[in-house]
């Protein structure tokens, strides 16, 4: 058991992958060309025994061709033609070196399906001729021509052009056999009527209306005579060319906004190079709300939105109906522009019940105008459920015709009135304070009472309260008693609670006897204890005395 795992496990996998490549290059190898060598991205031809009489091809089946990024030549002196079809297969080829052949030809479309190329080596070869139309659609970052028999002429006056226009140092050393089968430093070079074209583009104000239409006349120049073309572009709006020689004009109709900021070139090239005069296009057109979406939570929220227009429209929001005026806690953010597009949020800071609603985005230009609403639910209302849709109180807005703001223009006014949530947030710091205020009150009360009670507790004979206010009766000492003092009934009008009457049941003063008390609607006797008062000097401990008096029996 633990073998067949171990040889249908990753070990197996190991090898089935190691078969697949070595399967892989076998059949790179079979399908190479005699004398050239192959793998999954590198194609090299150097045995110049039997050598190869055309540019290599894959077998049909074999290495995708889409793969190949490199091909390498050299000592093929039989070699000597590079059909347009040829290249066309190796769509990813980057880099191709023919090197020491024979190679003599180059069609004009060898390479027009080799976008990627780059690099692009041809030393030492039989090229006596060579036109910029091979290359003039490739972003190359080499080209070398070293050791070719160029003829002086005016069709290789633009490798002359491309040298001169390099800013590296490194130029090539290149020659070219005049008549006389002189070599002359390409440098030096000099063929009449051979130079340049120019382009010169004639075009009305290129500001238009959607819709509207307009046309551009451009006139070439130059010797060799150039041909001329328009390049527009991915030009959505119809359009028409008419050419004839040196002049030329092109008419777009029906102008969509989708070409507004697009460039269109007016063309002239001949064997030595081309010259181009160019236009940017600017369409007019009223604005367009292409997206608003319910509000998003990130760092904030927003409510998303795209606008597209042309001048830069001016947004106003409306919230339930009523015009928003925009603050630090609500404002417009526009993130991305694009050209004559637009997006961005409305942005809440900390949003609640008291924001949800309907809001509406109107854009406006001097073309026209687009609105769109969304409605926004940030927070249930407290003591509603969340799927109830209670009316929305009214809220503090400007009429309509305040000015609106321009877009991207998130600055605060000192005039405008604080939105919902602003409001919202004074009305709760005013409670605040009415609480605290009187919460205060009442604790300031609280500790007068309290002082004036301890204040009457201090002026009180013998320490004690006078709690005659409370229906117990003044506190008097009897006479002829002594220190002690007892609870009497004299002057009852100090009592309020003795005043109370209630018909007969009204307990008279004198009931009771004198040594009595009135509590409430009860007169209860006072009864005195007789060894409290009967107390002498000589029950006193004898250590209560001072020292050094003298003590009497």
């Amino acid at each position: 058991m633990s073998s067949w795992i171990r040889w249908h496990g990753p070990a197996m996998a190991r090898l089935w992958g190691f078969c697949w490549l070595v399967v892989g290059f076998w059949r790179a190898a079979f399908a190479c060309p005699t004398s050239c060598k192959c793998s999954a991205s590198r194609i090299w031809c150097s045995d110049p025994s039997p050598g190869i009489v055309a540019f290599p091809r894959l077998e049909p089946n074999s290495v995708d061709p889409e793969n190949i990024t490199e091909i390498f030549i050299a000592n093929q002196k039989r070699l000597e033609i590079i059909n347009e079809d040829d290249v066309e297969a190796y769509v990813g080829l980057r880099n191709l070196t023919i090197v020491d052949s024979g190679l003599k030809f180059v069609a004009h479309k060898a390479f027009l399906k080799n976008s990627n190329l780059q690099h692009i080596n041809f030393t030492r070869n039989k090229l006596t001729s060579l036109s910029r139309k091979h290359f003039r659609h490739l972003d190359l970052s080499e080209l070398i021509l070293v050791g070719n028999p160029f003829t002086c002429s005016c069709d290789i006056m633009w490798i002359k052009t491309l040298q001169e226009a390099k800013s590296s140092p490194d130029t090539q050393d290149l020659y070219c056999l005049n008549e006389s089968s002189k070599n002359i430093p390409l440098a030096n070079l000099q063929i009449p009527n051979c130079g340049l074209p120019s382009a010169n583009l004639a075009a009305p104000n290129l500001t238009v209306e959607e819709g509207k239409s307009i046309t551009l006349s451009c006139s070439v120049a130059g010797d060799p005579v150039p041909n001329m073309y328009w390049d527009v572009g991915n030009l959505v709006s119809k359009h028409m060319n008419e050419t004839s020689h040196t002049q030329g004009s092109l008419r777009i109709t029906n102008i969509s906004s989708d070409d507004s900021g697009k460039q269109i070139s007016c063309v002239a090239e001949n064997l030595v190079g081309e010259d181009q005069d160019s236009v940017n296009l600017t369409v007019h057109f009223a604005p367009t709300i292409t997206f608003l979406e319910s509000p998003t939570s990130d760092h904030h929220w927003c409510i998303p939105f795209t606008v597209k227009g042309n001048p830069k429209p001016a947004l106003q929001w409306f919230y339930n109906g009523a015009i928003l005026n925009e603050s630090k806690y609500i404002c417009t953010k526009i993130h991305v522009t694009n050209h004559t597009e637009y997006h961005g949020c409305l942005q809440l800071d900390n949003p609640t019940h008291m924001n949800n609603g309907d809001y509406t985005l109107i854009a406006k230009n001097e073309y026209g105008k687009d609105e769109k609403q969304i409605s926004a639910h940030f927070m249930g209302w407290p003591g509603i459920d969340d799927g109830a849709n209670p009316n929305y109180p009214d809220v503090i807005y400007e009429d309509y015709g305040t000015a609106a703001n321009d877009i991207g223009d998130t600055t605060n006014r000192s005039n405008e009135i604080p939105s919902t949530d602003v409001t919202d947030k004074t009305g709760r710091e005013h409670l605040s304070v009415y609480a605290v205020v009187v919460i205060a009150s009442v604790v300031g009360f609280c500790l007068l009472v309290m002082l004036f009670l301890l204040k009457l507790a201090r002026h009180s004979k013998f320490g004690m309260k006078d709690f005659s206010w409370f229906g117990f009766g003044k506190v008097k000492s009897r006479q002829g008693v002594g220190p002690a003092s007892v609870i009497s009934n004299d002057d009852d009008s100090a009592s309020p609670l003795h005043h109370i009457s209630n018909g007969s049941n009204t307990p008279s003063s004198s009931e009771g006897g004198p040594d009595a008390v009135i509590i409430g609607m009860t007169k209860i006797p006072v009864i005195e204890n007789p060894q409290y008062f009967g107390i002498t000097n000589s029950q006193l401990k004898p250590d209560t005395w001072p020292r050094g008096s003298p003590k009497t029996a």
